[in-house]
């Protein structure tokens, strides 16, 4: 599903990842994070696709509220599992948009 994000400008947090084959806890958790990144001041939606190839784009109000994000425990705690267990390499940009287009049927 493509997030509704307001008009611009908003930021991005691109998360690309690559897996590692140890799944134990890994789709629980994401949902966790689904779940609490919505609940989080600023959160204006997440869009999602995994394949060999893993990328989630997160979108928020404000720089302010992407660093508020990164100190919750919870995520934090997904963090360093996803270091020790899930993922063999990740990297975050974080992206101003300035602007945005689309089409929809």
């Amino acid at each position: 599903m493509i997030a509704n994000t307001p008009a611009p400008p908003y930021y991005a947090v691109i998360f690309t990842s690559i897996r590692t084959e140890v799944d134990k806890g890994y789709e629980e958790m994401a949902n966790r994070m689904v779940e609490l990144a919505a609940l989080q001041p600023g959160f204006l939606g997440i869009e999602s696709a995994r394949d060999s190839l893993g990328i989630s784009v997160s979108y928020w109000d404000s720089l302010e509220n992407i660093r508020q994000w990164k100190l919750v425990a919870e995520h934090r705690l997904a963090q360093e599992l996803g270091r020790a267990d899930w993922y063999s390499a990740y990297k975050t940009r974080i992206c101003l948009v300035e602007r945005d287009y689309g089409f929809e049927r």
